[in-house]
């Protein structure tokens, strides 16, 4: 990138007479901070060259001086601010390849490969002859290929990372289904043993009740008899003695 970087600072102070000579804004500024720039003295070289744009906002020389200082200073946003505030009347100027070269190495530093790759195009139709350019375009296509293949990789990357979670994700809710299943299996299970266990219960409640022989039975029923026979006497015998009583109190 030095090699770069040397080569913007050569067109820029090649444009700078250019500029100058046809610029309606205060030269004094604008020629006090070229010869600053030209000593590499970049910081004081952006005052005087705002000093001029206080004056003329609008000033063709001051901004795109002004960008080059402040690509000198790493400050790559605001001159790209600079530079665009000039883009109608810089880029159908007669410098107008040298002005998008410039803006293709302000590109790189912001490391805005595709808005390089575009400037140095544009840079190369008009001056195709322009090696420096040729050779920066080639960096910066390969710059911008590296990073959308960097992007689809972080694309896939972050793709996978969303399956895997998903698989996780079914995965631990089969579990969470199977464990719920075995639940209610074991639920299930447990009711039919506690049901099991009420008619083993019953059953062996049954079977505790004393059993009677057919001999004691028919002992019983014979009892049973006697007793109602007893019983029926006895009614009788009363029912024949109050009839009686009844029958001696007529005829008396």
């Amino acid at each position: 990138m030095s090699r770069y970087l040397y080569i913007l600072l050569i067109a820029l102070m090649a444009s700078v007479s250019s500029v100058d000579s046809y610029a309606q804004i205060d030269r004094k500024d604008v020629r006090k901070g070229n010869r600053e720039f030209r000593k590499e003295e970049y910081r004081e070289a952006e005052i005087d060259y705002r000093k001029a744009l206080v004056k003329d906002s609008a000033s063709v020389a001051a901004n795109y001086n002004l960008a080059g200082a402040l690509y000198r200073l790493n400050d790559m946003e605001q001159a790209e601010k600079a530079m665009a505030r000039i883009k109608e009347s810089a880029s159908t100027s007669s410098y107008a390849a040298d002005y998008y070269y410039n803006l293709g190495d302000i590109a790189i530093g912001m490391k805005d490969w595709q808005g390089a790759v575009d400037a140095f195009e544009q840079s190369l139709l008009l001056e195709p002859s322009d090696m420096a350019a040729k050779e920066n375009y080639v960096y910066a296509k390969k710059m911008l290929q590296n990073q959308q293949d960097q992007n689809q990789q972080n694309k896939d990357q972050s793709q996978d990372q969303q399956d895997n979670q998903q698989d996780n994700q079914q995965n631990q809710n089969d579990q969470n289904q199977d464990q719920q299943d075995n639940q209610d299996q074991n639920d299930r299970q447990q009711d039919q043993q506690d049901n099991q266990d009420q008619q083993d219960k019953g059953d062996q409640q049954q079977d505790q009740q004393p059993k009677i022989t057919p001999q004691a039975a028919q002992q019983l029923l014979q009892a049973i008899q006697a007793k109602e026979k007893e019983t029926q006497d006895k009614v009788n015998k009363e029912k024949a003695q109050a009839l009686k009583s009844r029958q001696k109190e007529k005829n008396w």
